[in-house]
């Protein structure tokens, strides 16, 4: 897959001089260096897939005045983030191939504004899809420790403020990375970023699942514990670890890209690892797919609208 220009200069580092870049391929020539040749169909399928799937979601919650509440208004958001991720791929992969088959005919520059607005556009998606993911465990942490308190501590007012803060940083660093990709600086403030969200998902998440397993002793101190509390505290412990899974597989290797561009951009072991950079970009779209099937689909308020906007029952 063709990558835009940002995007491109993250597979192949700057801060490499061409020499040493080429000493280094040279040096780590190994058949598992070559990459990995992925079709431009799967990324137009799982694009399409993510497309669909999220405007689902979206239409769902919007259908459902029962679903207008904090937590469904950030997992819209999130739904919102990850189509952005599946619009920016689509709009880059026919951008290429009608540039490619003549089809379409631009100036140098305009193809340069092009590439900048689609890049922004998936840039601003990575930023609010990672935060909507945090604000969700967040909401969720909140949910549960001050269950008595949840709504005036969430208020829809500060549910509002909070989205649109996070929309407007999205769109404010974008333009930033997009403008000044070649700076170390601003890689390792999307390094820290990312850091940070899988931190405070860790922490969050594990509370949750201490304050489950002492609820559980708790009553097995007292009686044996009905079957249904074993089965919840299996189910919540599935849950997230599937949650953290998840997050880790699809967006680690992204990072750890970004992390090796600023610490070893010349070592052949991580010039291997540039090789693989559309992949990393496959496991980030198969992350919005999987988005709704974690934090929307398992609602049985929500899959009861889905049946109805599906079927048209409006």
């Amino acid at each position: 897959m063709s990558t835009l220009a940002p995007l491109r200069l993250l597979r192949e580092p700057w801060n490499a001089s061409e020499g040493n870049q080429s000493n280094a391929t040279v040096g780590a020539s190994g058949s598992w260096c070559q990459g990995l040749d992925i079709p431009n169909e799967l990324f137009l399928v799982l694009g399409l897939v993510s497309l669909v799937e999220n405007l689902l979601v979206v239409a769902a919650i919007l259908k459902n005045r029962n679903l207008h509440s904090p937590t469904y208004y950030f997992i819209c958001c999130l739904a919102v983030s990850d189509m952005l991720v599946s619009i920016s791929n689509l709009a880059e992969m026919l951008f290429m191939l009608l540039l490619e088959h003549g089809v379409l005919v631009m100036r140098p520059s305009i193809v340069r504004h092009m590439d900048s607005i689609i890049d922004m556009l998936i840039c601003s998606s990575v930023v609010s899809s990672l935060s909507f993911l945090g604000v969700i465990a967040v909401d969720r942490y909140i949910t549960i420790f001050y269950a008595l308190r949840y709504h005036s501590i969430m208020t829809l007012q500060r549910a509002v403020v909070t989205m649109a803060s996070i929309w407007l940083a999205s769109t404010v660093s974008s333009a930033v990375l997009i403008t000044y990709y070649c700076s170390n600086t601003i890689l390792l403030c999307l390094i820290g970023f990312f850091l940070f969200m899988l931190v405070l998902m860790l922490v969050l998440y594990i509370h949750m699942f201490a304050l489950a397993r002492h609820h559980l002793h708790s009553i097995s101190s007292q009686q044996k514990p009905p079957a249904t509390h074993r089965g919840g505290s299996l189910k919540g412990a599935v849950t997230l670890t599937i949650l953290l899974g998840v997050f880790f597989i699809c967006w680690g290797p992204f990072f750890l890209h970004l992390i090796l561009i600023v610490t070893c951009p010349t070592n052949p072991f991580c010039t291997c690892f540039f090789s693989y950079f559309n992949l990393f970009l496959i496991l980030i779209i198969c992350n919005s797919v999987i988005d709704p099937l974690i934090y929307a689909f398992r609602s049985q308020e929500l899959r009861r609208t889905l049946r109805e906007v599906v079927t048209c029952s409006w």
